[in-house]
């Protein structure tokens, strides 16, 4: 009897040292070194990969996108992003749908669908003809009319951003060259030469658009 119960305090003993080592070391040492590894490796990836304006605010995230609206409607002065429309209704974050994230799962020929991209691209052709540019149905891209996959691409193509580089510069008073460079010194090629597809993000680009008509 005195020898099961003595067996049965070491077995605990150890158990509970185990325990208390491998909290330590997984739950305390481990996490603070892959903490300090990625902050001194890689600090803005690993802190959100946060979007600063010139005054060094915090004005987004480049791993998520934003709406940008004036009255419920899409603020024209600045560049657009992807539509997230089919997601349904968000009031606790109302610059992006984020707790809704997500596609619309809908087919090709779902009517739902067809519909709201011919809304869409009927409402990208008239937002962006202005005085001396007329956009055509056929200049459209695919990613102007349709969400993405989680609803949050915080990227365009960059045949979207030079679709509204016309739009922006009436709006914001400035020269259509200076915007169309602006576009250009935001494009990022394919990753490594040969990943995906060159890209635009719409955050840091209206950020530096900001900063552009700021300077005038």
């Amino acid at each position: 009897m005195n020898n099961s119960v003595g067996n049965a305090g070491r077995l605990l003993w150890a158990g509970l040292r185990a325990l208390l080592v491998l909290t330590v070391l997984t739950g305390v040492l481990y996490p603070l070194a892959v903490t300090a590894i990625a902050q001194v490796a890689f600090p803005g990836k690993a802190n959100g990969s946060e979007v600063k304006d010139a005054s060094g605010k915090v004005v987004g995230s480049a791993l998520i996108g934003q709406t940008y609206l004036a009255g419920g409607k899409p603020d024209l002065k600045w560049f657009q992003p992807r539509p997230s429309n089919g997601l349904g209704a968000n009031s606790v974050n109302t610059r992006y749908k984020l707790i809704l994230s997500g596609a619309t799962n809908r087919s090709g020929d779902n009517a739902d669908l067809i519909r709201w991209v011919k809304d869409a691209k009927a409402a990208v052709v008239k937002d962006n003809s202005v005085a001396g540019h007329t956009v055509e149905p056929s200049d459209v891209p695919a990613d102007a009319v349709t969400s993405s996959g989680s609803g949050l691409d915080p990227h365009i193509s960059p045949a979207y951003a030079k679709l509204q580089v016309h739009r922006v510069a009436e709006k914001n008073h400035l020269p259509v060259a200076r915007v169309d460079k602006l576009v250009a010194d935001h494009t990022d090629d394919r990753i490594l030469g040969f990943i995906g597809e060159p890209r635009v993000n719409v955050l840091e680009l209206n950020t530096a658009l900001r900063e552009l008509v700021a300077g005038q």
